[in-house]
């Protein structure tokens, strides 16, 4: 008999923001319109508790008894539902299986529980097995997760095997082009051959000895196109535009792009299409013109830069002022992830109540308005003030004094702190007498 109990929260109708955000999701970006509900349960496989801290996890860990529904060991689901559960890859950190953890240390400081987590999904409707198949690889991001069973296992202690020797590729330094080429289509790694027959050249005469197969995936992590750039400078053959709202004018700025490059490179046969030469085409017409004669010139290629005059303490310096993505100065981390999908690795912590993700698509469709318009700077700042709105602290939010007075001081030492970026009141002033009336201490 397992001695393994296991848990299931679930948001009520009224708080669950995840489930509604994937059923609009599975809709609005997949197209599959039949899903008529979606459920979005937090399972709990708990091991190597007592009854009496288990019974008080359910109520004060595992789910908070005014938003969440629990469930022991299973929950009841419509007729005809899909059912699937997702759980972190092995060796994957499970931030909610340890907190869990450290709190119920906090109910039993002896105890010492064994906890995993999944997520589980259900999906109502009626759909096709290819539409399910497109759900679940919507729902699951294979970096770092995978699907579960839906059984309870007998045990949650994981017996590790002793690990083999770490593996040596003998003879790499010496093998024959067809055996290394062999070899390398073997290993499914990111770097060319060209780039692997460097490698061998390398240990053959540097090291003087055969890699480890851990020395060859550690090389390729950081030989990536991506940590190169050479994604970029990759050439673009064959452009494709699909239908959508901004088809319009990312053609017509696709069609400009050719023809400025046409004009700038003419008569050269070394230039090609690529997403680098795309995005400094505007800055090469721009100086083609003489309009950028305070360009700074350096081999930086992750910003631009420009030298402007500025006054210290009665001196003319020369300044650099720098230019870069706008997604590496502020906490949120946007990063390509193969084709058309990007992957969101961090965004700002203190957003408090408003949900991460609706803050993250609500800011990008908002941006993405500005392609059919003018996307001044002015703008960008009403667009930012406007999330800024949304992600700040509002009424029913939890603070601590601590931070209750940190968030007053930080205030106080704003140029304007009397209005929001909207322009509505942060601060008000109230008389003794309109206090004393708000609570009926005085008559007119």
């Amino acid at each position: 008999m397992s001695n393994v109990r296991r848990v299931y929260v679930e948001k009520k109708p009224a708080f669950a923001v995840q489930a509604k955000e994937l059923k609009h999701e599975i809709s609005s970006y997949l197209g599959i319109k039949s899903v008529t509900a979606v459920r979005v349960l937090i399972r709990y496989d708990v091991e190597n508790i007592s009854d009496e801290v288990f019974d008080k996890a359910c109520k004060t860990v595992f789910a908070e008894p005014p938003v969440d529904d629990l469930y022991l060991e299973n929950f009841e689901a419509a007729e005809g539902s899909r059912i699937f559960s997702v759980e972190f890859l092995p060796g994957q950190f499970d931030q909610r299986a340890d907190s869990a953890v450290q709190c119920v240390q906090f109910l039993d400081e002896n105890a010492q529980p064994i906890i995993r987590s999944a997520t589980t999904y259900v999906i109502e409707g009626t759909i096709t097995d290819e539409e399910f198949d497109a759900i679940k690889h919507h729902c699951i991001n294979p970096v770092d997760s995978r699907e579960t069973g839906l059984q309870k296992p007998e045990t949650l202690v994981t017996v590790f095997p002793e690990p083999e020797d770490v593996k040596i590729f003998d003879g790499f330094k010496e093998m024959p082009e067809a055996e290394l080429k062999e070899l390398y289509d073997s290993l499914n790694l990111a770097m060319t051959f060209k780039d692997f027959q460097h490698i061998q050249h390398y240990f053959k005469e540097e090291e003087k000895r055969d890699p480890s197969m851990t020395e060859i995936r550690v090389l390729d992590t950081y030989w990536s196109d991506h940590c190169r750039h050479t994604t970029f400078s990759t050439e673009l053959t064959d452009v494709k535009f699909d239908e959508g709202d901004y088809k319009a004018p990312i053609v017509d700025t696709y069609k400009k792009y050719l023809a400025d490059r046409e004009e700038l490179y003419k008569g050269r046969k070394d230039k090609f299409v690529c997403l680098m030469d795309l995005a400094l085409m505007a800055m090469k017409k721009l100086k083609a013109e003489g309009k950028l004669a305070d360009q700074e010139e350096s081999d930086e290629i992750n910003a631009c830069s420009i030298v402007v005059p500025v006054d210290v303490d009665g001196k003319e310096e020369e300044w650099l002022i720098n230019f870069k993505n706008e997604t590496h100065n502020h906490p949120t981390e946007i990063e390509p992830f193969g084709g058309e999908e990007y992957a969101v690795r961090a965004v700002p912590d203190n957003l408090f109540s408003i949900a991460k993700k609706e803050l993250l698509m609500e800011m990008i469709d908002d941006l993405t308005e500005g392609l059919s318009t003018s996307m001044t700077p002015e703008l960008i700042d009403e667009k930012v003030a406007s999330l800024s709105c949304k992600a700040a602290v509002k009424g029913n939010d939890k603070l601590s004094y601590s931070e209750a007075q940190a968030l007053i001081q930080e205030l106080l030492k704003l140029e304007d702190p009397f209005t929001c970026p909207h322009g509505r009141p942060t601060i008000i002033k109230m008389s003794k007498y309109e206090l004393e009336k708000k609570f009926k201490r005085i008559q007119d």
